[in-house]
């Protein structure tokens, strides 16, 4: 009985510490991955109870969390995904398998899309499930994963995914995470459907690198391999793509410019059309035969999008049975209406007390990365059932390096979750490394570290932002190398500040439950 006595009021003193990794592309990725390093050094990692992540972070959760217990040994796990990242590969050729075989989903999305897409900069396609997660991870952080309702922005937006669980964190709406993505009505589950595998994941937590046109720049730059005119079939045989394929994804290219630029250069993309698309082409023999393109050039964005559509349906007419080429057609239609992240609602039709009827009348749901909405998962973590005492966060954004913590704080106010008062130094161009918020008592305290700074990058803050930008999608291993020192040192640096927080934490839950 004394044992257990001990053990309560240990546990009653125990601090409840999240992690946050920011959004940030590879970037995120690596600097995440060098900080959870670095804590492990410092013996501060074990303390840890929850590791939440948007965007470019949840990247490295993902590949952390293929491995068993992967905190007791991240020492052997952090080289070996610093060396995938640099001499790893994915083949055109997987990935349009793994296009195709996404194609043959319901809801196939631009997520679908966007996800192998990126694996060539993962360099891995995977496709574990994340329940797998549930008995594998005793003595790791638990993790959490988070997205935003792209369609409830006026209701509730903070939707999380955990290896039990996922939903809405405000609202507490939530289905076990084996029947996510599984159509439901009035609460029954009427059909069931695959789990959504970690590469699709990964994708739909980070499906925005920056703003919508430097996804569709990045999306431009990965095609153009493809739509430069080849001298001859080898270079679509060696991808096994014939020319109405290659012709797709030329037309692609130019819906893609359209959308990119703005209203008044849509003569240039008019132009480009004549000139690229209707002037000649590949048969059999080195030149296709343009007859069956819709005889009408498009004369603005719309008539690109029409017109793009027309010839997806014709193409879907001709070509279904060619699953490759009817896996890219449909991309071709998803990218002119821009859908993403199309899921089945759990909640659809139900009558549910406290959660927003807007989220009960659809039958899906549409998501996207929550860095758009705010590049940390503050609203997830601060869910009152966690009963968060201290949140480490780690900023990994390239714009203002206070902007996620100080727009956590408004938004907090807004929704009456407790958070601590964010003071913003004057200077935001030049951090310091570590910030301490502190507040009321039911408010949790917040450490905010910027990942470039005046005391790991002296003099120089403006370069290293420069050399590590949101849409590089390829780093040497030098760069990898430094990027992740840069993110240790924060931590290191700062590992007495961390520890006396910590104290000063267990020493205020002490005293409020002697009071108690």
């Amino acid at each position: 009985m004394l044992l257990h006595e001990q053990w309560k009021r240990q546990r009653e003193t125990t601090p409840n510490i999240a992690v946050l990794g920011s959004g940030g592309g590879l970037r995120a990725m690596v600097a995440l991955l060098g900080s959870l390093g670095a804590l492990n050094e410092v013996q501060l990692l074990d303390s840890v109870t929850y590791l939440s992540g948007v965007s470019g972070s949840t990247w490295c959760m993902a590949s952390l969390y293929k491995e068993q217990d992967w905190s007791t040994k991240l020492e052997t796990v952090k080289p070996i995904i610093a060396n995938r990242l640099t001499d790893g590969e994915v083949t055109w050729t997987e990935q349009l398998d793994k296009l195709v075989e996404y194609y043959q989903t319901n809801n196939y999305s631009l997520t679908h899309v966007w996800a192998v897409f990126i694996s060539g900069s993962l360099k891995e396609i995977d496709e574990n499930v994340l329940t797998r997660q549930r008995r594998n991870h005793t003595k790791d952080p638990y993790p959490i994963y988070t997205v935003i309702d792209q369609e409830g922005l006026n209701t509730d937006v903070w939707f999380e995914i955990t290896p039990h669980e996922s939903g809405y964190s405000l609202s507490g709406a939530f289905v076990n995470s084996s029947c996510l993505g599984c159509k439901f009505k009035n609460g029954t589950l009427i059909k069931k459907q695959s789990q959504m595998d970690m590469l699709y994941l990964q994708g739909l937590c980070g499906s925005a690198l920056a703003e919508r046109k430097e996804i569709l720049k990045w999306l431009r730059h990965y095609l153009s391999s493809f739509t430069s005119p080849p001298t001859d079939l080898s270079k679509l045989q060696k991808y096994k793509i014939d020319e109405h394929c290659w012709f797709l994804l030329k037309h692609l290219d130019l819906n893609l410019r359209a959308l990119i630029a703005d209203e008044d250069n849509t003569s240039v993309h008019i132009s480009y059309f004549k000139s690229e698309l209707l002037s000649g082409g590949f048969n059999g023999a080195g030149v296709y035969d343009n007859s069956w393109i819709l005889s009408e050039t498009p004369n603005s964005k719309v008539d690109i999008n029409t017109q793009t559509l027309d010839l997806c349906k014709m193409f879907m007419s001709r070509y279904c049975g060619l699953d490759r080429t009817a896996a890219v057609v449909k991309a071709l239609q998803l990218a002119a209406s821009w859908t993403w992240g199309t899921t089945y609602n759990f909640l659809y039709n139900m009558e549910v007390k406290d959660v927003p009827r807007p989220l009960l009348k659809s039958r899906t749901r549409q998501y996207k990365d929550a860095g758009l909405l705010l590049n940390s998962s503050y609203i997830s973590v601060l869910r009152k059932e966690r009963n968060i005492d201290l949140i480490i966060s780690l900023d990994f954004s390239d714009g203002d390096p206070f902007e996620t913590v100080e727009k956590a704080a408004k938004m907090c106010e807004g929704l009456n979750v407790s958070f601590p008062k964010v003071h913003i130094p004057e200077d935001r161009t030049q951090p310091r490394d570590f910030y301490v918020c502190k507040g009321y008592s039911k408010a949790p305290t917040v450490i905010h570290i910027p990942l470039f700074n005046t005391v790991n990058c002296p003099g120089a803050v403006k370069e290293w932002k420069e050399k590590y930008p949101t849409t590089t999608m390829h780093y040497t291993a030098p760069m990898i190398s430094d990027l992740l020192e840069k993110a240790a040192l924060n931590i290191r640096n700062n590992k007495k500040n961390l520890l006396n927080v910590i104290k000063e934490i267990v020493q205020e839950k002490k005293q409020n439950n002697a009071c108690n």
